[in-house]
């Protein structure tokens, strides 16, 4: 019985990280996301595919969602790095009314490029089984990493992360 019990529970284990490694329907690590429309929340609407040529770091969040409201500032100020040069930064929101992402916009002064995700495309796509959610993708299009949960991108660990992830050269030099 006590084997059976250990098996189980080394099956159940087994299980959930299989499922939290790839969430359904997410494009996994290292295959390319396909291009969808990007509705524009603070700016013209974009293809996803027009992205390409620069590393990407696309943080998915949600007016109503307390810690991608904390992120929020540590995305602006990498945006105004040194480092920025090298990569684009764009947010997706996952509100279901554009009215409130609009407003979180202008209320934190966004100068990032904001979407809205309709019927959950990129919140499936990018993995977003939880936000906040960070996927950094290569200039080719393909998701390197996801990041859950709010980060502060600008500090020096993230930058150092940012450079590995994007195999930047150069000092990390925090702002």
């Amino acid at each position: 019985m006590r084997r059976w019990i250990n098996a189980a529970a080394v099956g159940v284990l087994l299980m959930g990280s299989v499922a939290t490694a790839v969430p359904t329907g997410a494009v996994p690590i290292g295959a390319a996301l396909r291009d969808v429309k990007l509705d524009g929340l603070n700016g013209p609407s974009h293809r996803l595919a027009e992205f390409r040529g620069k590393p990407l770091i696309v943080n998915l969040w949600a007016s109503w969602c307390g810690p991608c409201r904390a992120e929020t500032a540590s995305l602006e100020r990498l945006a105004w790095h040194d480092e920025a040069q090298y990569f684009r930064i764009i947010g997706i929101s996952t509100d279901d009314i554009r009215q409130e992402a609009q407003g979180w916009l202008a209320q934190s002064n966004a100068t990032i490029s904001h979407f809205l995700d309709h019927d959950t495309v990129l919140e499936t796509m990018l993995g977003a089984d939880h936000i906040p959610l960070t996927v950094l993708v290569d200039a080719q299009g393909r998701v390197i990493e996801r990041v859950y949960g709010a980060q502060t991108w600008d500090d020096t660990a993230h930058l150092a992360r940012i450079r590995r992830a994007f195999h930047l050269t150069g000092s990390v030099k925090p702002p």
